[in-house]
């Protein structure tokens, strides 16, 4: 601030002695010099203030906010002098440049230089956008300074409308820096994403075997990243497995973004719903009649399914086997995410099957025969995935008191259940 303000009155008095416009801009440049390096102090008390309740992700972003002021006041400094740039072509009266007035400006080169170097230095050691933005300033500073010299030595050497020259390449100079510095801190004030700092963050968790990144998303303040990260575990893992991969996903970005902050999600892998859809798309194929042991694999970064198929025990090896291309194929459709899929043919045993059945009706129509003195009215049996359920109905007298058919249809289902530990299920209904 003492810098700014000694400039102001060395560039606003040699440039009133001299009627020289450039150095009558470059004041009304310093000048903004003060008010940024204001603006500077108060955002960075206010940056390196600790998060708390309403402020969860701390204060950073107070320097953008400042690095805007900065900005609007640089745009508005452009105009000014780029209207007066362009009157002065027109009319551009005698300039009186005495040696002084050279070795002022010199003085002026080396302290925006200084000022330059140690703002840029700041930056870089706390990535502190406010002190960017004031190094930009000071190297538009120094860039206008030495084109005012230049249009000075020109001027001196007869060509009067270099000096409006060199006012008009000021204001382009504030305009372009005016421009970085909105374009970068609008960018972080409406958290777009860092395009490095995301690459950075997906190659770290790509390296961290058996998770799946499910999403990602950053910002950025005050010079820190900021990470949410979702991802996907096997289905069968433990909480610790789990809280562990979390660790290694965490530590892993914070490795690739030392100054970052990082919260993990965990969720469980999405096995059972590729495993619900690879045999859904196996039954819809024509001829198939049981399908099981469907087994869905991560192997590095591909997607693998396998799984058993049951097909008529005299059907062709050929047919068999162009039917088994037929189900992958189908799979393929229905999960695209799979990189492979295949099959196990298994012939069905109907007739031992059939066989079985037909044992389990005989044995149950002499239960009920002994139970009731009757056989029953209907017997049916159906294939579950729990196993063979048996559909029992039972003839009882009209009569019978709705307790008495109950307790009877009860001694029938223990009966059975004690001497067919095999079924799957038995429902008894008693009808008049």
């Amino acid at each position: 601030m003492l810098a700014a303000g000694a400039l102001v009155a060395i560039k606003l008095g040699t440039g009133l002695a001299t009627d020289s416009l450039g150095l009558l801009s470059e004041a009304l440049h310093s000048g903004t010099d003060l008010v940024a390096a204001l603006l500077t102090l108060f955002a960075v008390g206010v940056a390196v203030r600790p998060a708390d309740r309403s402020h969860a992700y701390g204060h950073g972003k107070a320097e953008n906010l400042a690095a805007l002021a900065e900005a609007a006041i640089l745009a508005l400094l452009s105009l000014l002098v780029a209207f007066a740039a362009i009157r002065r072509f027109g009319d551009h009266p005698e300039l009186e440049i005495d040696w002084w007035v050279f070795a002022v400006l010199g003085l002026v080169i080396a302290v925006d230089a200084s000022r330059m170097a140690i703002s840029f230095r700041a930056a870089r050691r706390y990535e502190s956008a406010a002190f960017a933005s004031n190094a930009l300033h000071f190297a538009s500073d120094l860039a206008g300074t030495t084109a005012v010299l230049a249009g000075l030595v020109l001027a001196r050497a007869g060509y009067p409308e270099a000096d409006a020259a060199a006012a008009l390449f000021v204001a382009l100079l504030v305009v372009l820096a005016a421009a970085r510095l909105i374009r970068g801190n609008v960018d972080v004030l409406m958290d777009r994403v860092p395009d490095e700092a995301e690459a950075a963050a997906r190659d770290a968790i790509s390296g961290v075997p058996e998770v799946e990144l499910r999403r990602l998303r950053m910002r950025q303040s005050g010079g820190r990243q900021f990470a949410d990260v979702v991802i996907g575990v096997p289905a069968g893992a433990a909480v610790g497995q789990g809280h562990a991969a979390a660790d290694a996903v965490e530590d892993a970005v914070k490795e690739a973004l030392p100054k970052s902050d990082v919260v993990v999600h965990v969720e469980p892998g999405a096995e059972r719903e590729v495993r619900d859809r690879a045999h859904a798309a196996a039954l819809a194929v024509r001829g198939v009649r049981e399908v099981h042991n469907v087994t869905v694999l991560h192997v590095g970064s591909e997607l693998r399914i396998s799984l058993h198929l049951k097909l008529p025990g005299d059907l062709q090896l050929d047919d068999a086997h162009e039917l088994a291309e037929r189900v992958e194929r189908s799979i393929q459709h229905a999960v695209p995410e799979a990189a492979s899929v295949q099959t196990h043919l298994e012939p069905l045993t109907e007739a031992a099957a059939a066989a079985e059945i037909e044992r389990d009706r005989a044995a149950i129509v002499r239960i009920v025969e002994r139970e009731t003195g009757r056989a029953p009215r209907e017997l049916r049996f159906l294939t579950s995935p729990e196993g063979v359920v048996a559909h029992l109905t039972l003839a009882v007298e009209g009569t019978t008191a709705l307790a008495d058919a109950h307790a009877q249809a009860s001694r029938v289902e223990e009966r059975i259940r004690r001497e067919q530990p095999d079924l799957g299920e038995i429902i008894v209904h008693t009808e008049p």
